[in-house]
Formats: C-alpha cells, sequence, structure tokens
C-alpha cells in the first residue's frame, strides 16, 4: 500500500540509513564485541534486537524519532514562545524503503505533538538536539525491562539508558497536553522540580492502521551503574508488594511500598528541601486534578571521595523569563544545590546514599472513571489503603510518606 502524499502538516521523512550505514560501518567487530559485553552489564534488561517481538515497532520508533529531530534541529524554535508550539501536529511519512525494516514495505507514519514546545523544554534543560537524535536514532538497539506495572504499557530505554519510552492511551495523551503549558509553566517557577522532564511526544500508525501513542521522558534511574535498590511509592499498600529477585539473580526489579518497611531515606540538611519540593510538585498536581503518580526512588552508595559537604556540588542558576530576581523570588523557587553529575535534577546525596527520586506517570485524571472506581475499592477494601483516592487526599499521603521515611 502506498504511503499517502504529504500535506500541509504531512511531510516525506528524511531518512536516517546513511547516518545508520557510517555509524555501524565504522564500528564493526567492535560494536559486536560491545553487544556482547554490554549483555553482561545490563542486568535484568533485554536488547531489542531481530526475533524480539517488539523489534519492528521500535526499529519504526527509531526512524521516525531520527527523522522528528531532524526538524528541529533543521528549524529549531525562535522568538517567544506561542499558543501554536502547544497545538502543532506535525506528520512524516515514512516509505518502506526508505528505513530498512522490510517486513513493512507499505511504510509508517510518524506524528510529532506539540513538537516546538518540547524543542524549547530540551533546549531549557541543556540537551543538545544532536544527542537526543543520537540516542533515540538507530545507533543502538532501544532497551526492554521487566516491568512491575498492572497498565498494558509498553516501557523502552534508549540503548544508553539515559531516556525513557512509555506507550500511553489516548485518552493519557490528550490529559498530558491538555497540562502541558502549566506543567512548563511550573519548571519555570521551580527548576529544580521533582516532575519527571517530558522531552517529547509522538504517535506511530503502519498504514491505515490504528495509532500508538507514545512518550519520551528523562530516565530518572540514570547514571544506572551502581545503583543497588529501586522503588515504585505511591504511599498506599494495596498491591503495593513485588517478590523480590532470588539472590543472586540479575534481574533488575522495581520494589513498591511494601517493600520499603524498614527502610529510611538518610538525606541530612537535604531533608528540608526534599519536603518542600514535594509539596509544591505535588500542589501542583492536585491543581490539575492528578492522582495515581509515582515516586520513583533509587539508592546508590557513595565512594569515600564522594562523601562529605561540597564534595561534588555546584550551584546551577536557573535562567528566568523575566530577566534579574529577587531574592524572595529565588527561595520561592526552591532552588539547590545540584551534584555536579549527570542527571541532576533527579540526584539528591545524603551523608552515605546518593538517591535518586523523581515524580513519574502525570496522565491520570480524576474523572468518573476513577471516581466509580474510588467507590468501589472503598467498598470491596474496608479499613485499607489504595492508590485511587481524591487527588488531594493522593497528595497528602504521599507528602507524608516522603515525610515518615526521610530523616
Amino acid at each position: 500500500m502506498a504511503a499517502p502524499s504529504p500535506g500541509p502538516h504531512e511531510v516525506l521523512a528524511p531518512s536516517p540509513e546513511a547516518g545508520h550505514r557510517a555509524a555501524t560501518s565504522s564500528s564493526g567487530r567492535r560494536g559486536l564485541l560491545w553487544r556482547l559485553r554490554d549483555k553482561q552489564s545490563r542486568l535484568g534488561l533485554f536488547e531489542i534486537g531481530p526475533g524480539h517481538e517488539l523489534h519492528q515497532l521500535t526499529c519504526m520508533m527509531q526512524a521516525g524519532l531520527w527523522a522528528a529531530t531532524q526538524v528541529s534541529m533543521d528549524h529549531p524554535p525562535t522568538g517567544l514562545p506561542t499558543e501554536e508550539d502547544f497545538s502543532e501536529v506535525l506528520t512524516q511519512v515514512h516509505e518502506g524503503h526508505s528505513w530498512g525494516c522490510s517486513s513493512f514495505p507499505q511504510g509508517f507514519e510518524l506524528g510529532t505533538l506539540a513538537g516546538p514546545a518540547f524543542a524549547r523544554l530540551r533546549r531549557s534543560l541543556g540537551l543538545a538536539e544532536e544527542d537526543y537524535q543520537g540516542a533515540l536514532g538507530p545507533g543502538g538497539p532501544y532497551l526492554q525491562f521487566l516491568s512491575t506495572s498492572k497498565s498494558k504499557a509498553s516501557f523502552f530505554l534508549s540503548h544508553d539508558q539515559r531516556f525513557f519510552l512509555k506507550t500511553l492511551r489516548r485518552r493519557e495523551v490528550r490529559a498530558l497536553l491538555a497540562h502541558l503549558p502549566r506543567y512548563v509553566q511550573h519548571l519555570q517557577r521551580h527548576p529544580h522540580s521533582l516532575l519527571a522532564r517530558l522531552l517529547g511526544v509522538h504517535s506511530l500508525r503502519v498504514a491505515r492502521g490504528k495509532k500508538k501513542y507514545f512518550i519520551i521522558m528523562q530516565s530518572v534511574f540514570y547514571p544506572t551503574g551502581r545503583i543497588s535498590e529501586r522503588y515504585d511509592i505511591k504511599g498506599c499498600e494495596m498491591s503495593r508488594w513485588v517478590e523480590p529477585a532470588p539472590e543472586g539473580s540479575p534481574l533488575v526489579l522495581v520494589l513498591k511500598d511494601l517493600n520499603f518497611q524498614g527502610k529510611t531515606i538518610n538525606l541530612g540538611p537535604q531533608r528540608n528541601w526534599l519536603l518542600r519540593q514535594m509539596e509544591l510538585d505535588t500542589a501542583f498536581l492536585r491543581e490539575l486534578n492528578v492522582l495515581d503518580y509515582s515516586l520513583l526512588l533509587a539508592f546508590q552508595r557513595l565512594h569515600e571521595d564522594e562523601r562529605g559537604p561540597g564534595s561534588s556540588l555546584i550551584f546551577r542558576t536557573a535562567r528566568s523569563m523575566r530577566g534579574v530576581q529577587s531574592l524572595e523570588e529565588r527561595e520561592a523557587q526552591n532552588r539547590r544545590l545540584l551534584p555536579d553529575v549527570p542527571n541532576a535534577l533527579h540526584i539528591l546525596d545524603g551523608p552515605e546514599q546518593r538517591y535518586f527520586l523523581g515524580l513519574v506517570d502525570l496522565t491520570t485524571v480524576y474523572g468518573l472513571r476513577k471516581r466509580l472506581e474510588h467507590l468501589w475499592k472503598t467498598l470491596r477494601y474496608p479499613g485499607r489503603t489504595f492508590s485511587t483516592v481524591s487527588p488531594t487526599r493522593y497528595a497528602r499521603r504521599l507528602c507524608q510518606w516522603v515525610e515518615a521515611h526521610t530523616e
């Protein structure tokens, strides 16, 4: 089936094959050794290579994202942000021969939603488009990991594990895009927010089939090398236990609230900052009528030379859209000293441990569906705590969990 002709916001996509061939031909034998060696270090992660059930999907995602990012590189947004930045939809048509997955000769379409808004956001984070394109394009296979989530979503990591991709339902995408202008404003007001940094929203459709939607965000758990424990915290008890992997198992599991019993987050002087930022971020999500989000948390033991006050801290000032700020404004932003490491916005150092922290899954709105679910669970599980509660109660309960488990 031939690909449709490009329309006003529908264009034939450039092919990443030339860049991909150059990268693979220069690596040759070295690339094979890298893949074999890397499989040993990616504990519990699985390369999505040929033969994997999701290989064709991720192949299209990689080629589509390469071309989509090329658009923002060739035509970066200029001037002040506009409403159109948040509503623009660009559809790129990929013909079967242009991207290398021969099992789909009919081609596919990749849509980029609110592309200029996300390009501005990536730029504000200091993320170079070339790096973004290189990590998400066809330079290396995506990774799949075992998720303990109950949703039917698919979860991927870029080959360098820096970026996280997740499929979403259409209604979740609608909610995310509706909240996007306020989300950007919140990050401008609170540049050290714990909210996950969303980097892109896309749709993908093969021929005239049903669209799939997915988001891209910075991975909270990056860099992964020395992380020892990972948790997904909602502040409740129903369905919040994961059977841990056997001793010595290479599997990487994200555990839940009940697995955290008896543990403490020892932050020292950073605790007050965390409690305040949790209040600010959950208050924002409450205003959006959002619930069922999670606090991702991971542990990494600090080396001796990383401990102590000021050992790896630098002060990073956030750009202000309004120019010079007063002391009161800076304090209202709740800025902190950031560690001089990659992914610093999601990292807090205590006296002996490094903690990775971020609020994720920000797309569930407390509408009729969730209100009915809350009523049913109240009758079904009297006296138990579960995730489906009002946004006000949800925010308060998660903040209380953090206060109770930090020192």
